[in-house]
């Protein structure tokens, strides 16, 4: 079994899973049925990380095929089993609400899209409102509120998101009103959240934190000596 690089789901830090780190078990289904030839694959990673060492698990539904044996053929429905829903870790200077409704659009992107797209918009409005300081409307007038405060392309990602499909011909009327969309829908915008929580709030902080960092070295570096 190959190493592989990959992302902690706990910790978020990138490591490399080993052979002893990961286990690895398929079960056939070898009954006649009106589906078809299924397969059932559970996968186990422990992080390396030190600090970390927690356990990541999901299952997956597969089609089979007859190849000299039984050889997985094409992933059908993958389940996160623990931790649920894939939400990254973010720190707890993260607005608490924006942080809760960011997991549960996660948990439910799959099962309900609709539901999650409302939490990811909800949650998007909560980012731009706690973050930039705007004045309180329509989701459309926030974010143009924000054009000159932020990125050109992150600002146009913002707005992408904002016009797809039925999200963009409801999202600016009320925040809350719950539209369809389809699971790839859900997840850009989910996507999008988890981006601007990285890039706005963890990158302001570590930005503070080397800032501080510097003038405490500084300070002391011309402090006299006792």
């Amino acid at each position: 079994m190959p190493e592989i690089e990959w992302q902690c789901t706990h910790c978020n830090n990138y490591v490399t899973i080993t052979k002893e780190r990961r286990t690895v078990s398929t079960h056939f289904l070898n009954f006649e049925n009106s589906i078809g030839q299924l397969a059932v694959r559970s996968v186990f990673h422990v992080c390396p990380n030190p600090s970390c060492r927690k356990p990541t698990s999901w299952v997956a539904m597969w089609s089979w095929k007859w190849d000299g044996g039984q050889s997985l053929d094409k992933e059908l429905k993958e389940w996160r089993l623990y931790p649920e829903g894939g939400a990254k870790p973010f720190p707890d200077y993260i607005p608490a609400a924006i942080r809760a409704d960011y997991v549960e659009a996660c948990l439910i992107s799959e099962g309900s899209p609709k539901a999650a797209a409302t939490l990811a918009r909800r949650c998007l409005q909560g980012v731009i409102r706690d973050y930039w300081k705007v004045k309180p409307g329509r989701l459309v007038d926030e974010i143009d509120a924000i054009k000159d405060e932020t990125d050109p392309l992150t600002w146009e990602a913002i707005d992408a998101v904002r016009r797809l499909g039925n999200i963009g011909a409801h999202m600016e009327k009320d925040i809350n009103l719950i539209v369809d969309v389809d699971p790839n829908e859900a997840n850009l915008m989910i996507s999008l959240v988890e981006t601007l929580l990285s890039e706005w709030y963890v990158g302001r902080h570590e930005r503070e934190v080397r800032m501080k960092a510097v003038v405490a070295a500084a300070d002391a570096k011309k402090a006299p000596a006792p």
